[in-house]
């Protein structure tokens, strides 16, 4: 164990924040999981025991990535990104189906599912920080610059959206995020979130009215948002939101302080209480103050990467930290919003809290980037030191 803790490197707040975050995970999960528990028939830890063998593998994700001079993911990102857009594809039209959504691809013979999104998201931000970093001296110009850097995100987005259009536009917008980071013309950021919008509403469209893929439950999901609720005969629909009214119900009962660990009313009622609708959890049960410890813990995590963003000597290695760090906080809000009623219902997760497994051990192998990205850093300025 003394040699192991020795062997570990990088930034020791971003290592503390993982541990927080997966205790948290557990608790909540096991918290969370009793209803499911009981109706799969397993026993009232089952889902904790499982939480807890996900997360340990992430943690050694995490230990083994850290570990890998970070510069080594240059040249293989392009590789990654290639293989993804036939994963993509794939995944598209024969991939496993919920909630007539594509999104997982069943691996042969462990019996494993993942989502494909997930590694897409970490194979475009490794490749969008290779690019930022080698066209540094074009990167104001459209054709030489830009295009190069915009047409893997566009193709990547479309191949997302018809199955998961809310990962889909949160990608969109944390590469937007990177190209203004990476010195991109704010002209030509502009031009494409402009052809972005236009195209997505071209294709919101033609799916409704074909009544293609997903775009009714799209449609219901906005209207939920915006209070509109559809009757009949004097009934309220089945389309009433009733995943919001139960969170809404959550968040009431928790108050300032919260009803407490393991006394959540509203994880018997809402659905999926241990992934989409976890933060609710929460804040039934630690209150406001829990909840605010929480986004502080995130914000705190994007701080440290943007000091290794500021730190970090060479290009490649700042715009991969910040890209990974920024995406995996920005969803984390984006559920949160989601959660307390700020936006639409998504099937976003809490990173590193929610229930899941591919999806916290590709966020581990983000986090495992940023820590290599971190301890290279550590040992250039302890390299310096001793120079001077």
């Amino acid at each position: 164990m003394q040699q192991v803790l020795q062997r570990i490197k990088g930034d020791k707040v971003i290592w503390s924040i993982v541990l927080i975050l997966s205790l948290l995970s557990l608790l909540a999960v096991y918290s969370a999981t009793g209803s499911l528990a009981w109706r799969m028939d397993k026993s009232s830890g089952f889902y904790l025991v499982k939480q807890l063998g996900v997360l340990a593998a992430g943690l050694g994700i995490i230990f083994v990535v850290h570990r890998i001079n970070y510069t080594k993911f240059a040249r293989f990102s392009v590789v990654l990104f290639l293989i993804c857009i036939p994963l993509l594809v794939y995944t598209l039209f024969f991939g496993t189906k919920l909630n007539e959504g594509s999104r997982w691809i069943r691996l042969p013979l462990i019996n494993l599912t993942f989502q494909t999104s997930d590694l897409a998201r970490l194979a475009i931000f490794m490749f969008l920080a290779r690019q930022l970093s080698v066209k540094q001296k074009v990167i104001k110009e459209f054709k030489n610059g830009f295009l190069p850097l915009a047409a893997p995100v566009a193709i990547i987005c479309a191949l997302i959206a018809p199955a998961n259009l809310s990962t889909a536009l949160t990608l969109g917008f944390t590469c937007c995020v990177l190209f203004f980071i990476g010195r991109v013309s704010i002209k030509h950021i502009m031009v494409f979130a402009g052809v972005a919008i236009l195209a997505g509403g071209i294709f919101f469209s033609v799916c409704l009215a074909f009544n293609i893929g997903r775009a009714g439950t799209w449609k219901k999901r906005i209207e939920n948002f915006a209070g509109k609720e559809t009757t009949v005969a004097g009934q309220e629909s089945a389309d009433h939101n009733y995943q919001r009214d139960q969170a809404d119900i959550a968040i009431a009962n928790g108050g300032f302080l919260g009803r407490g660990p393991g006394k959540s009313w509203a994880r018997d009622f809402l659905p999926h209480p241990y992934s989409d609708f976890i933060f609710a959890i929460i804040i039934e049960e630690y209150g406001t103050i829990g909840a605010s410890v929480l986004i502080f813990i995130y914000l705190l995590f994007l701080w440290r990467s943007i000091m290794i963003f500021r730190r970090c000597p060479y290009a490649f290695g700042a715009f991969l930290s910040i890209g990974l760090s920024f995406t995996l906080v920005f969803q984390a809000l984006m559920n949160m919003a989601v959660n307390v009623g700020l936006m639409p219902v998504t099937g976003l997760t809490l990173p590193l809290v929610s229930m899941g497994g591919s999806s916290i051990w590709f966020n581990s192998i983000a986090i495992g980037i940023i820590l290599s990205v971190s301890r290279y850093v550590d040992e250039m300025e302890g390299k310096q030191q001793m120079i001077n």
